[in-house]
């Protein structure tokens, strides 16, 4: 059976790793799929440029759309990353009837509702398992490997750079600034990281693991999400002290009013399984009904992880191309027409315990003012740590670990500590998941 053609747009670091994979495993690849893969059109914005791979015997162009246009490309991977002209190019290609791979977790997250449905009505597959956690094939796993589960929640270390950074902290005490530009240095985190230590980058991935899980359409603006960036050394020291790691986590929780979708620092057991995933690697945690916890990690960026499933999801593409496109399996894993519109969760209604440090005259009967309003407010008390403040200070840190309670109540709690006038400064809260249970 002749190759499959395919034409890829944007020839970075990905699309030199997809490339070369091919090269090196296009045999084997062949084997699996039932028939050759051949990329034969690229397009780059800069022709001049050296880049990783041979190009030897393809078509190179600087227009993306003389990609989309060509009528030999059946596939065209989509790797140039952000919305436009990204999101313009995959609707063109879908409209000529060419199926579509990208790596886009933000294109999918903000518009892939619209792009599966002109997927669906141009009878095309739209495949996106690099967009999330790079090279570990968490879509997979979710749309097929655990279609008999009812997924009660899963929670990720979805973005690299975040636990880097939070790792450099733990191990070398580092302050977030300078495990940012070490991070920076490596290669981990962009010029501007905001997306990353922002949480925007692992929220675009969460969207796209909440529709999944759940069965849902994809709902970026229904993300909560808070970066690491006010995270301090000392947070992570009394973490360690109350036997928890600080984790910047996307998290989806089924609820029976709706679902959480919230991306924000985490206390998490020492004992978890995910607290053991240090550096920029990823990992994910998906909790059925009938499995069980697991844990898939890997590399979550990269050159060749990513073109691992970029590939892949060629593969896919190519063994279905000559089948009914309804009988393959849905976008979202549940059909379209079976889609739940259950609401997604204010961070008001989210359930879970808390960390609290906060700077407090260090004199006696203030330890118990705090303690007072918390009670009040109906909120008990896991531990208490006072650490002994340095010689002649004035003021000392107080930390607090309660039992889980509504978001909207600790709000309330911590409307009135701010008012105290032997409180100073910001509290720090940090939310806190055992991730051992449903």
């Amino acid at each position: 059976m002749k190759p499959l053609r395919v034409g890829m747009l944007g020839l970075g670091t990905v699309g030199a790793g997809v490339i070369n994979l091919l090269a090196r495993n296009g045999a084997e690849i062949a084997r699996r799929a039932g028939r050759a893969i051949d990329i034969m059109h690229v397009s780059a914005r800069d022709l001049s440029k050296p880049r990783g791979c041979a190009l030897d015997g393809l078509t190179v162009s600087a227009h993306a759309e003389a990609v989309i246009d060509d009528p030999e490309v059946e596939i065209v991977v989509e790797l140039i990353g952000g919305i436009e002209p990204a999101r313009e190019l995959v609707l063109r290609a879908i409209e000529r009837r060419k199926h579509v791979v990208t790596a886009n977790k933000a294109l999918i997250a903000l518009h892939g509702n619209a792009i599966f449905a002109a997927a669906r009505e141009h009878g095309v597959v739209v495949a996106f398992e690099a967009a999330v956690a790079g090279g570990i094939p968490i879509i997979k796993a979710i749309r097929e490997g655990l279609a008999g589960n009812r997924i009660e929640w899963l929670a990720g270390i979805i973005n690299g750079t975040s636990n880097y950074i939070l790792t450099e902290m733990r191990e070398r005490g580092a302050s977030f600034g300078d495990a940012l530009a070490a991070a920076q240095r490596l290669g981990y985190a962009e010029a501007d990281p905001g997306f990353d230590v922002g949480g925007i980058d692992a929220a675009h991935k969460l969207t796209i693991l909440g529709a999944i899980a759940f069965g849902k359409p994809l709902r970026f603006a229904g993300v909560y999400t808070e970066g690491i960036a006010a995270i301090e050394p000392d947070d992570v020291r009394y973490a360690e002290q109350l036997g928890y790691r600080i984790k910047h986590l996307g998290i989806a929780r089924r609820r029976d009013l709706g679902v959480e979708l919230r991306v924000h620092p985490t206390l998490i057991p020492e004992r978890s399984l995910i607290a053991s995933v240090h550096g920029a690697m990823n990992a994910v945690l998906v909790h059925g009904d009938a499995v069980g916890p697991s844990l898939y990690y890997g590399a979550g960026a990269g050159a060749e992880p990513t073109a691992s499933a970029v590939v892949a999801d060629l593969v896919d593409v190519v063994r279905a191309h000559t089948t009914d496109p309804d009988n393959r399996v849905p976008h979202l894993a549940f059909q379209p027409d079976a889609l739940s519109q259950m609401p997604v969760l204010p961070i008001s209604e989210a359930h879970t315990a808390y960390y609290l440090r906060m700077l407090a005259d260090d004199r006696p009967g203030v330890l118990a003012e705090v303690a007072t309003v918390l009670g009040e407010s109906g909120i008990s008390l896991q531990a208490v740590v006072q650490p002994e403040p340095p010689h002649g200070a004035a003021r000392a840190n107080l930390v607090f670990l309660s039992y889980p309670v509504r978001e909207a109540q600790m709000d309330a709690a911590l409307a009135r500590i701010r008012e105290l006038d032997t409180v100073s400064g910001p509290v720090t809260r940090i939310r806190v998941e055992h991730l051992d249970v449903a």
